[in-house]
């Protein structure tokens, strides 16, 4: 993050209320301040708290997948089953049921995916982080376009650039005149639209999810403390702040599951030329 957006946050971060009110959340903690900066070649880079609990959650799900086949047996212990039972999952439930036949290779990136994305996303509950980096729109934007050099290579390897790119722009049984219309939505579609969304999806439940969350946390302890009626109110929000946590847990869940889900229609797309 640079110096200007995290100017920007400043800027956006929550403003006081001059009454003595409820003070809404905003978007500031969304720009933490710089805890260092560093330029490599001269490309400025800075380390923030969103930055740690990146690093953080990254190593705990790498470790805990390590501890899962460290000692790996034929009748698995319950860490080796958690582990085998998560990639059991991937593999069998996106990369052989919908990249298809030929999927069962990418089993290994989509299960790095997955798991990657659902450490980050735990980490929105997770006492002393309760923030996403996937709440910041540059995490999900980088795993995308990712996504979307391994799509189009894939492609082009295994049906050659121009087959590949002839599928896309022509589809089969569409009139010719038609194809004036078809083929740049087909190119907007597949080049930009998809990793667009992939990324938006992602970062709009995790930003929202947050928001939520600090909503009703700092809500229930406004009404605990102003001294007045309010209070009664309070454990409400409290209770809301609660539900809402398991609510987010369900959503960490699916956007994992949903983005390496969605990254795997689009590698079914490459293997196999369209018919």
């Amino acid at each position: 993050m640079t110096s200007s957006a995290h100017a920007l946050g400043d800027v956006l971060a929550v403003e006081s209320d001059p009454g003595g009110g409820f003070t809404p959340p905003g978007i500031g903690e969304f720009y933490p301040e710089v805890l260092t900066s560093f330029s490599v070649l001269g490309v400025g880079f800075e380390i923030t708290r969103i930055t740690i609990i990146a690093w953080v959650a990254t190593l705990a799900m790498i470790a805990f997948l390590v501890l899962t086949v460290r000692k790996a047996q034929i009748v698995p212990g319950k860490m080796q089953f958690i582990g085998e039972t998560g990639y059991s999952f991937i593999r069998d439930g996106i990369a052989r049921d919908v990249v298809g036949p030929k999927g069962l290779p990418f089993a290994p990136f989509l299960a790095s995916l997955f798991f990657f994305i659902l450490a980050n996303n735990l980490m929105a509950i997770i006492p002393f982080a309760q923030i996403s980096p996937m709440s910041k729109f540059a995490f999900p934007l980088v795993l995308a376009l990712i996504c979307w050099v391994v799509y189009i290579v894939v492609g082009i390897k295994n049906q050659g650039l121009w087959p590949y790119f002839r599928d896309i722009m022509f589809l089969p049984g569409v009139p010719k005149p038609m194809y004036i219309l078809i083929t740049p939505l087909e190119l907007l579609q597949n080049f930009i639209v998809r990793p667009f969304t992939l990324a938006i999806r992602l970062f709009a439940n995790m930003f929202a999810g947050h928001m939520l969350l600090v909503t009703f946390a700092l809500g229930a302890t406004y009404l605990l403390t102003v001294g007045n009626l309010s209070a009664v109110f309070g454990p409400i929000s409290a209770l809301m702040a609660i539900v809402m946590t398991f609510f987010e847990l369900l959503v960490i869940f699916l956007q994992a599951y949903v983005f390496t889900m969605l990254m795997g229609t689009y590698l079914n797309g490459s293997v196999e030329a369209a018919h």
